[in-house]
């Protein structure tokens, strides 16, 4: 039997075709993803920013135990995909970023940059071990990332 994770998949709708892949990438490694995330196949009419992210971000970003952000080059410059993730972070959820499949390496946004516990290639053991709690940053081709200073923020 599968193993169901509730995630919130954060992406821009020109990716909307990837978030398929991703779930079908992790099935066969055991893995069900219950992706409460905003898509095609799952729009809404709504038009007020604060309805929006009130009334339909909010509660979805809540009912899932891990956020994964999908980075392609168009998620960088996504206010909507960078307030989500600044979201999950005030909600205390882990915070996973998948390169997008083919991505040959883009500017991640800028909340990811501060909040990711981390940053994975298009690899279902890699992805299914950042979702179940190992850090770590990775190039798209999964090779790690070069050291980078990180902004430390203090408990409340």
């Amino acid at each position: 039997m599968a193993d169901s994770k509730n995630v919130f998949i954060s992406h821009v709708h020109a990716d909307d075709h990837g978030l398929q892949k991703l779930k079908d990438l992790l099935a066969p490694k055991g893995i069900d993803i219950r992706d409460s995330s905003i898509h095609t196949g799952k729009f809404n009419n709504a038009s007020d920013p604060n309805y929006i992210k009130t009334q339909i971000l909010a509660p979805a970003i809540n009912w899932a135990g891990v956020f994964i952000c999908y980075v392609s080059p168009q998620t960088k410059d996504s206010d909507w995909v960078n307030w989500e993730i600044e979201y999950a972070e005030k909600q205390g959820k882990r915070i996973v970023g998948v390169w997008a499949h083919g991505e040959n390496e883009c500017d991640l946004p800028t909340a990811l940059e501060e909040y990711a516990d981390a940053v994975v290639g298009w690899n279902g053991d890699a992805i299914i071990d950042a979702i179940n709690g190992k850090d770590g940053w990775e190039k798209p081709d999964g090779n790690p990332c070069e050291s980078v200073s990180l902004k430390r923020h203090h408990c409340s």
